[in-house]
């Protein structure tokens, strides 16, 4: 009882907070309750009823495993419940979703007694989340005769489970909401300082947006009851910065509807939109919850009589609004037709969000159920030896006879399954393919064991080549959050078969290295698909894409992913770096170059960037790499001389090699696995049988970049301009400005160097400036506090062994210590230096911040406001992004440094150097 009575207290403790009880997940309680159900006398039974029908997490929790049990008991009459009776039992154990209950129905199926054969029958026709475990016995079983289980082979092969679903309705009513203005991050819709409740649905749904909001989208339901709310991003894009399916997970709980009436906070079918459509990691999240997401082109260009962009004084275009979608405006969205309506007015074709494809996602209520539907009735069809009708929509399979392949056609022709034979694809088709790398992060990875455990899967895909579990978003605080849910989230990755950053066994040290630099080592091919839970999941070696918590779930289970091979932009280099200048200022730079010569049109969003980097290592090309999430492209492709895969690939092998000795390596040695394939590719590239990937010389753009390097005269730093008149123009990435602009006089309060935005390169320019700095001024005296936080253990043992720690720990104030972590987030800072641990930090958010209202100076990737830092009353916090020196500099002076102060203090140090590659690199 005392299981129970915590349960109760805690159920207490959440009405307090306005909140009903928690879904039950553990066998432990949910026996107590079974057993309180089987006592018709017992006090807490009709409550004990309402958890155990719905409140009871479904797939492989244990608490389902007991559920199904339960129920398979009642349908053979072993117990007897007047609430639930057999039928009830067989509907209950169809909203399962798979595990423990798909185990039942089999057992129910392959028994004597026919009739609840044929009803467990029933229940499995509707079913597809089957694994192997679960086929073996529907094969042995179909081999011996069962005319039942052919019966269900069947009804696979015809692909029931998706057919008899009913149709999408031919229209959907909906009432407007503008959730903000330019550009909505996912912070907004799930903040990441709330990061440690994601996994606790109705808790987490609480921090969406404003209480405000959510109490004016309740008003709105209320005054229109047959209408759904769609959130929208006004004169901005929905949904950027962020992989966050807690994002999409809000905004269906607030706007959706209930995913089954038996699973609790699950809810489904969100409708969103944005002036300039929806970012494309989010659109995939809404894709996994069935729901829509529409380009609303609500906001238009101004054009002259000559049909120009009419310009205003910064040379922007001005923008006139084609029609209103102000909050409460009701409109229709014309499936059937492709086409949105206001009352009886067209406004616009939204074909591209109902794709053959999408609409299947839709009426499935999901993607993963067209995922498994497809594996499962190619399994049926081999399995009877029959060929399957075409159920659902054709894989749309584009080729342009004569063109070339650019880099990512290369890689997903490689990869692809289930397209036609001997097909050459271009982009615009839709491919399924094989996932190299897969990684999940701490911050989404509680979301993603859940989404893995609501899909029945238990052990990783053996196709993954590697799989790794960071520790790197709850680094800098351990706090009681972390304490309660980073262990838990260790175990059950470790015995899902990841590679983890802390050993639930305590075996090995405790990693909290950057997710992305971790998987930019484990990643030893070039030709690799990668799938990651954050954004910046974007390597320098292969093509890796940021994902949702479920679709990497997805990715682990299945090996898998799905999606159209995107377009490319090809960006190359001409002219010579100055001396004083910084890689990063090229990345900067990168971006306002193409701003300008488009117009104002980013061309990158949504697209691949193919990077033509050639002479850069993995780790100093992935600060252009991962700063293309800033770009809003889908990802990013960096092009390699030999030599230089070479001389990357052998860093990687070197780093794995310290993971493995530290104990890392797991009983299938993924990690030796890896440092083999490295061995075989190197050996590859030095034979000339398979040099270094490249695009084809007559290969297809939709744009072409190329950045002068002499135009970069001084510093770049990306902007929030936080006082734009302009709303929208705030906290995009898109403003790029020189380090003259800033006049030396703008203060800072503080300065950030860390995240996954710097390498190696960067921690030995930070100790050679301190060293200049004390020799040229005889001390060295911080005029505001630098954070340091190195992204990995491997790079700090690294500038121990070359002598550069010991030389920030000569001018540190703080030094992180992994005996004693930090059990509290750090409120004020001091002018000095802080060697904090190896992690995210303040690019987080989650944990560690700067002071509301403070200018920050970081190498950090994110500048949306409240992230790194709060806005305080009268004055706005602001994340400006710039180079390594950039903020050693502005922190010794307080304020931003002039140009002739930076290039004075950049003498004689080794910045981060490119030159373009001499060689063409197209084959």
């Amino acid at each position: 009882m005392n299981i129970y009575n915590d349960y109760l207290k805690e159920i207490e403790e959440r009405k307090a907070q306005g909140l009903h009880p928690k879904p039950i997940d553990t066998a432990e309680l949910l026996s107590v309750i079974i057993e309180q159900i089987k006592d018709v006398d017992n006090v807490y039974r009709e409550d004990s009823l309402k958890f155990f029908i719905y409140n009871t997490l479904p797939g492989t929790t244990s608490a389902a495993g007991e559920k199904a049990k339960f129920l398979k008991e009642i349908i053979l009459g072993e117990s007897i419940v007047k609430e639930i009776t057999p039928v009830f039992a067989f509907e209950l154990l169809s909203h399962m979703k798979g595990g423990p209950s798909i185990k039942v129905l089999l057992d129910l199926a392959l028994g004597n007694d026919v009739a609840i054969a044929k009803e467990a029958a029933k229940v499995l026709k509707t079913q597809v989340y089957l694994y192997e475990a679960d086929t073996n016995r529907l094969v042995e079983a179909y081999k011996n005769g069962n005319e039942i289980v052919k019966d269900i082979l069947e009804s696979y092969v015809q692909g029931e489970f998706f057919t008899k679903l009913p149709e999408v309705a031919d229209e959907i009513k909906v009432v407007t909401f503008i959730a903000g203005e330019g550009d909505i991050s996912t912070d907004l819709l799930s903040p990441g300082n709330q990061a440690h409740s994601r996994s606790d649905r109705e808790l987490h749904g609480k921090c969406m947006i404003t209480p405000e909001a959510q109490a004016e989208i309740k008003a709105l339901q209320a005054q229109h009851p047959d209408k759904s709310v769609m959130l929208i991003a006004e004169k901005g894009t929905m949904g950027v910065g962020s992989s966050r399916m807690s994002g999409v997970n809000n905004v269906a709980l607030w706007t959706g509807k209930k995913a089954s009436p038996y699973i609790p906070f699950v809810n489904i079918a969100p409708i969103v939109g944005g002036t300039n459509g929806i970012s494309p990691i989010f659109l995939t999240t809404v894709d996994v919850t069935g729901g829509i997401g529409l380009d609303l082109k609500n906001w238009v260009k101004k054009l002259d009589e000559n049909g120009n962009p009419i310009r205003n004084e910064a040379g922007e275009p001005i923008l006139e609004e084609a029609y209103s979608v102000a909050t409460g405006t009701v409109l229709t969205i014309n499936i059937k037709e492709k086409k949105l309506y206001k009352g009886d007015q067209e406004l616009i074709d939204i074909s591209k969000a109902f794709t053959p494809q999408k609409m299947e996602f839709i009426k499935a209520g999901g993607s993963y159920a067209i995922v498994f539907g497809k594996k499962l009735q190619t399994f049926a069809a081999k399995t009877l030896g029959v060929t399957a009708p075409t159920v659902y929509a054709p894989s749309k399979e584009i080729s342009h006879e004569g063109q070339g392949l650019t880099a990512v056609e290369k890689i997903f022709n490689k990869n692809a399954v289930g397209n036609t034979p001997g097909k050459v694809l271009h982009a615009g088709s839709d491919v399924r393919v094989q996932v190299n790398i897969v990684g999940s992060q701490d911050t989404t990875g509680l979301m993603t064991a859940q989404e893995l455990e609501s899909m029945a899967a238990t052990v990783i895909s053996p196709i993954v080549d590697g799989a790794y579990q960071s520790g790197c978003h709850t680094a800098s605080v351990w706090d009681k959050k972390a304490q309660a849910n980073i262990p838990k989230l260790m175990k059950f990755m470790n015995d899902f078969g990841l590679i983890t950053a802390r050993d639930p066994k305590g075996v090995y040290h405790s990693m909290t290295d950057v997710i992305h630099k971790v998987l930019n080592d484990i990643t030893i091919d070039e030709w690799a698909i990668i799938i990651g839970g954050d954004s910046h999941t974007r390597m320098s070696k292969g093509v890796a894409f940021g994902a949702d918590s479920g679709t990497v779930a997805l990715a682990l289970a299945t090996g898998e992913a799905s999606m159209p091979i995107p377009e490319s932009v090809k960006v190359t280099f001409k002219g010579d770096m100055k001396g004083y200048m910084d890689f990063r200022d090229v990345v900067h730079a990168t971006q306002a170059q193409m701003l300008q010569k488009f117009g104002g049109e980013n061309v990158f969003q949504g697209r691949i960037i193919e990077v033509h980097l050639g002479t850069l290592t993995a780790d100093q090309a992935f600060t252009f790499t991962d700063w293309t999430a800033e770009m809003k492209a889908k990802a990013s492709i960096c092009i390699s001389e030999d030599d230089t895969l070479i001389e990357s690939l052998e860093i990687a092998k070197g780093r794995i090699q310290i993971m493995i000795d530290k104990g890392m390596d797991n009983a299938n040695q993924v990690l030796q696995g890896l440092i083999d394939k490295a061995d075989k590719r190197i050996a590859e590239i030095i034979s000339g049988t398979k040099p270094a990937l490249t695009p084809d010389a007559n290969a297809k753009y939709y744009a072409e970049v190329v950045v002068d390097l002499d135009q970069i005269a001084e510093p770049m730093i990306a902007d929030p301009d936080v006082n734009n008149a302009d709303v929208s123009k705030r906290y995009t990435h898109d403003t790029i400005r020189p380090l003259s602009f800033y006049g030396g006089v703008k203060k800072v309060d503080l300065g950030f160097i860390g995240s996954c935005m710097v390498h190696k390169g960067d921690m030995k320019i930070l100790a050679q400036m301190l060293k200049n700095i004390e020799e040229q001024q005889g001390k060295v005296e911080f005029k505001a506090p630098l954070v340091v936080a190195p992204p990995t253990y491997n790079i700090v043992d690294e500038l121990k062994a070359e002598g550069d720690w010991e030389v920030l720990q000569k001018y540190s104030g703080f030094e992180f210590n992994d005996n004693a972590p930090k059990g509290v987030a750090r409120t004020e800072y001091e002018n000095m230096l802080y060697l904090e641990r190896p992690g995210c930090n303040l690019c987080m958010g989650n944990q560690e911040k700067a002071a509301k209202g403070d200018t920050v100076m970081a190498t950090s990737t994110r500048l949306f406001q409240g992230r790194v830092v709060e806005d305080a009353e009268g004055k706005k916090g602001e994340s400006l992004l710039s180079s390594t020196p950039v903020v050693v500099l502005s922190t010794i002076l307080g304020r931003t440094p002039s140009i002739e102060e930076y290039i004075a203090a950049v003498k004689g140090i080794n910045l981060t150097k490119f030159a373009p590659s001499h060689k063409l690199l197209v084959k």
